[in-house]
Protein backbone atom coordinates (compact mmCIF):
# COMPACT_ATOMS: atom_id res chain seq x y z
CA UNK A 1 0.00 0.00 0.00
CA UNK A 2 1.19 3.52 -0.77
CA UNK A 3 0.18 6.46 1.39
CA UNK A 4 -0.11 10.19 0.66
CA UNK A 5 -0.94 12.70 3.39
CA UNK A 6 -2.50 16.13 2.95
CA UNK A 7 -4.14 18.85 5.00
CA UNK A 8 -1.28 20.20 7.04
CA UNK A 9 -0.65 23.91 7.49
CA UNK A 10 -0.26 26.82 9.87
CA UNK A 11 -2.95 27.43 12.47
CA UNK A 12 -3.26 29.49 15.64
CA UNK A 13 -3.47 27.84 19.03
CA UNK A 14 -7.03 26.71 19.70
CA UNK A 15 -7.71 26.17 16.02
CA UNK A 16 -8.46 23.02 14.04
CA UNK A 17 -7.05 21.09 11.12
CA UNK A 18 -8.11 17.92 9.34
CA UNK A 19 -5.43 15.66 7.92
CA UNK A 20 -6.16 13.10 5.23
CA UNK A 21 -4.21 10.06 4.13
CA UNK A 22 -5.09 8.48 0.80
CA UNK A 23 -4.02 4.89 0.24
CA UNK A 24 -3.54 2.99 -2.97
CA UNK A 25 -4.35 -0.68 -3.46
CA UNK A 26 -7.31 -2.99 -2.98
CA UNK A 27 -6.42 -4.25 0.48
CA UNK A 28 -6.82 -1.00 2.44
CA UNK A 29 -9.61 -2.47 4.56
CA UNK A 30 -7.22 -5.08 5.95
CA UNK A 31 -4.83 -2.52 7.40
CA UNK A 32 -4.72 -1.02 10.85
CA UNK A 33 -3.98 2.64 10.20
CA UNK A 34 -2.22 5.11 12.45
CA UNK A 35 -0.94 8.63 12.70
CA UNK A 36 2.47 9.44 14.13
CA UNK A 37 4.23 12.76 14.50
CA UNK A 38 7.79 13.93 14.78
CA UNK A 39 8.93 17.30 16.09
CA UNK A 40 12.43 18.65 15.37
CA UNK A 41 15.02 16.91 17.51
CA UNK A 42 12.52 14.41 18.89
CA UNK A 43 11.67 10.80 18.17
CA UNK A 44 8.65 9.84 16.14
CA UNK A 45 5.71 9.38 18.48
CA UNK A 46 2.40 7.59 18.24
CA UNK A 47 -0.71 9.79 17.98
CA UNK A 48 -3.70 7.58 17.14
CA UNK A 49 -4.70 4.32 15.49
CA UNK A 50 -7.85 2.82 14.02
CA UNK A 51 -8.74 -0.81 13.38
CA UNK A 52 -9.25 -2.20 9.89
CA UNK A 53 -13.03 -1.98 10.26
CA UNK A 54 -13.01 1.43 11.91
CA UNK A 55 -14.80 0.00 14.91
CA UNK A 56 -11.98 0.57 17.38
CA UNK A 57 -9.68 3.50 17.99
CA UNK A 58 -6.73 4.18 20.27
CA UNK A 59 -5.11 7.49 21.24
CA UNK A 60 -2.05 8.83 22.92
CA UNK A 61 -2.93 10.52 26.19
CA UNK A 62 -1.58 13.83 24.90
CA UNK A 63 -4.27 14.06 22.20
CA UNK A 64 -7.18 12.18 23.76
CA UNK A 65 -10.33 14.29 23.69
CA UNK A 66 -8.87 16.71 21.13
CA UNK A 67 -8.06 14.51 18.12
CA UNK A 68 -10.32 12.04 16.32
CA UNK A 69 -9.14 9.36 13.90
CA UNK A 70 -11.57 7.94 11.37
CA UNK A 71 -11.52 6.07 8.07
CA UNK A 72 -13.60 5.58 4.96
CA UNK A 73 -12.75 2.21 3.43
CA UNK A 74 -14.80 2.98 0.34
CA UNK A 75 -12.48 5.94 -0.34
CA UNK A 76 -9.28 4.26 0.89
CA UNK A 77 -8.74 7.22 3.20
CA UNK A 78 -7.98 7.76 6.86
CA UNK A 79 -8.47 11.09 8.60
CA UNK A 80 -7.20 12.89 11.67
CA UNK A 81 -9.43 15.69 12.93
CA UNK A 82 -7.38 17.88 15.24
CA UNK A 83 -9.18 20.37 17.49
CA UNK A 84 -7.99 22.67 20.26
CA UNK A 85 -4.51 22.62 18.80
CA UNK A 86 -1.57 23.60 20.97
CA UNK A 87 1.92 24.82 20.03
CA UNK A 88 3.30 21.50 21.29
CA UNK A 89 1.31 19.73 18.55
CA UNK A 90 3.67 21.28 16.00
CA UNK A 91 5.34 18.44 14.08
CA UNK A 92 5.46 16.57 10.82
CA UNK A 93 2.53 14.17 10.84
CA UNK A 94 2.86 10.77 9.19
CA UNK A 95 0.26 8.24 8.17
CA UNK A 96 1.22 4.57 8.63
CA UNK A 97 -0.26 1.17 7.78
CA UNK A 98 0.12 -2.24 9.37
CA UNK A 99 -1.72 -5.15 7.79
CA UNK A 100 -3.89 -6.96 10.33
CA UNK A 101 -1.95 -5.03 12.94
CA UNK A 102 -2.63 -4.87 16.66
CA UNK A 103 -4.36 -1.60 17.44
CA UNK A 104 -2.43 -0.78 20.59
CA UNK A 105 1.08 -1.23 19.21
CA UNK A 106 2.78 2.20 19.46
CA UNK A 107 6.13 1.12 18.10
CA UNK A 108 6.74 2.71 14.68
CA UNK A 109 8.79 -0.31 13.59
CA UNK A 110 5.71 -2.55 13.37
CA UNK A 111 4.19 -0.35 10.68
CA UNK A 112 5.29 -1.41 7.21
CA UNK A 113 4.09 1.48 5.05
CA UNK A 114 4.51 5.21 5.57
CA UNK A 115 3.50 8.41 3.88
CA UNK A 116 5.86 11.28 3.16
CA UNK A 117 4.51 13.42 6.00
CA UNK A 118 2.68 16.74 6.23
CA UNK A 119 3.77 19.70 8.34
CA UNK A 120 1.50 21.03 11.06
CA UNK A 121 2.53 24.28 12.74
CA UNK A 122 0.58 25.75 15.64
CA UNK A 123 1.42 29.32 16.56
CA UNK A 124 0.92 30.69 20.06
Amino acid sequence: VQLVESGGGLVQAGGSLRLSCAASGRTFSTYTMAWFRQAPGKEREFVAAISWSGGSTYYADSVKGRFTISRDNAKNTVYLQMNSLKPEDTAVYYCAANRFGVLTRRDPSVYDAWGQGTQVTVSS
